[in-house]
């Protein structure tokens, strides 16, 4: 059955769940894929999610509940106990996943699931996961995978590989080890049919292999395996032994979170909200920043007032303020966002001072163009030359130094390990509304003559 999942068969199953007939769509739903089951469950509401997923059977109501958004997930989790969480979903999961899952937790109840999971291996494999910090290689492994040793033979191998991949869903790859378990290299499953089974491993394995410590951040985990398109990665510790495995999905969930991240610091948000979230948490994160914004806008206010008498002098000055402050906190957004793509993509950003010297050059063309633009049009709307010419001298400062700004910031940033996105919101704005202001008043004087 292919059943599709739209808002039309959300409400019918929400109408039987509130009837309490809903066998036969429940039925269905447990015929879905898992990513399809977390849509169904994040459609309904709460109590009927949860009175659904008592019907789903408990894999894939373990996957569908690793699909959901943490806030929803932590909500329905509250009626499990910690050993219905070890029993119907822990041991339904790899151990990256159940890692994820009892991290969300509180103390207490990490450590009833812990104890009530009935594979002690398992729980190893899960505990050993939970030491490493949020945003590492160690973080985003899984400690199933499929290894060899390197002094076994051929039909050794195949042995060992068929008792191992019992316990795991996918097999992406075949490590090869030594005795101490470190890491050699990779078996090829084509070379592994095709050599005699008297053939020793050392003999066939490839020494090519890519990899990262589980030490090593997430994002080098993501770049890595972009790099060289792998589907998946082994992790090993300090001394090179093999720990854990980190597969395509794990890094595609890391990569979205981080852009989410990235993209809330940009907006000026300091924590993830969602579209439900109550009035309290939206409005705890916006406030900070909407908070420096308006200090920002007292400063800036400030600055006028300081030339006060500069505007009673020539009153139309006070017409081009908006457009100096927004052509600053444009360029300067504009300058900050490619840097932080650059350093999330770790391109090669060159040296300090070669990026300030390229965004000098790209600022003052830019600049130029602009200044003669406000000329043309200054000229054409009847102001006076000489304002024109304020306009534009200030307008071709003021791209310059927002375009160095949004170069400087972010990568100063970076340099004390600052998330860098920072930049390239309300901060940068702010920032080059109140130097653009100062720019523009100090020109006027000097052109002017006030």
């Amino acid at each position: 059955m292919n059943q599709e999942v739209n808002q039309e068969f959300i409400n019918q199953l929400e109408a039987a769940i509130e009837t309490g007939s809903f066998e036969k769509s429940a039925k269905e739903v447990n015929e879905l894929h898992p990513a399809d089951i977390a849509e169904v469950l994040d459609g309904l509401s709460l109590d009927s999610a949860k009175a659904l997923l008592e019907h789903i059977d408990e894999e894939k109501g373990a996957d569908a509940l690793i699909g959901l958004d943490e806030d929803l997930r932590s909500k329905i989790l509250e009626d499990y106990s910690g050993k219905e969480i070890a029993e119907e979903l822990v041991e339904n999961l790899d151990s990256d996943d159940a890692a994820d899952l009892i991290n969300e937790l509180d103390h207490a109840k990490r450590r009833e699931v812990l104890d009530s999971i009935t594979d002690r291996e398992q729980a190893q494999d899960i505990a050993n996961l939970l030491v490493y910090p949020d945003n590492t290689a160690g973080a985003l492994m899984g400690a199933e995978l499929v290894k060899v040793n390197q002094n076994w033979r051929v039909m050794q191998c195949v042995k060992e590989m068929r008792r191992q991949a019992e316990e795991i869903e996918h097999v992406h790859s075949v490590y090869v080890v030594d005795d101490e378990n470190r890491l050699l290299g990779t078996l090829s499953l084509k070379k592994l049919l095709t050599t005699s089974t008297k053939t020793p491993i050392a003999e066939v394995y490839s020494q090519q292999v890519h990899f990262v410590e589980a030490t090593q951040s997430g994002e080098d985990a993501a770049r890595i395996m972009d790099k060289y398109d792998l589907v998946a990665m082994p992790v090993v510790n300090g001394m090179g032994q093999l720990v854990g495995r980190i597969t395509i999905d794990d890094v595609v969930d890391f990569m979205r979170e981080e852009a989410k991240e990235d993209y809330n610091l940009a907006s000026g948000l300091v924590e993830d909200v969602e579209s439900d979230d109550s009035i309290w948490t939206t409005t705890r994160a916006r406030l900070p920043w909407l908070l420096i914004g308006l200090f920002g806008g007292l400063a800036a206010a400030s600055v006028i007032g300081v030339y006060e008498e500069d505007l009673g002098n020539l009153p139309k000055l006070a017409f081009f303020i908006p457009l100096i402050a927004a052509m600053g906190g444009n360029v300067g957004v504009q300058s900050s966002a490619i840097i932080v793509q650059g350093l999330a993509s770790n391109s090669d950003m060159g040296s300090l001072v070669s990026r300030l010297i390229k965004e000098l050059g790209v600022g003052v063309l830019n600049g130029v163009i602009c200044g003669l633009v406000i000329i043309g049009a200054s000229l054409f709307l009847g102001y006076a030359t000489d304002l024109a010419l304020v306009v534009a001298s200030s307008l071709i400062l003021v791209i310059i130094v927002a375009a160095l700004v949004g170069t400087f910031v972010p990568l100063f940033l970076n340099k004390y390990k600052i998330d860098p996105a920072l930049a390239t919101g309300p901060f940068i704005t702010t920032t080059n509304d109140i130097l653009g202001l100062f720019i523009y008043f100090i020109i006027s004087r000097m052109l002017l003559g006030f």
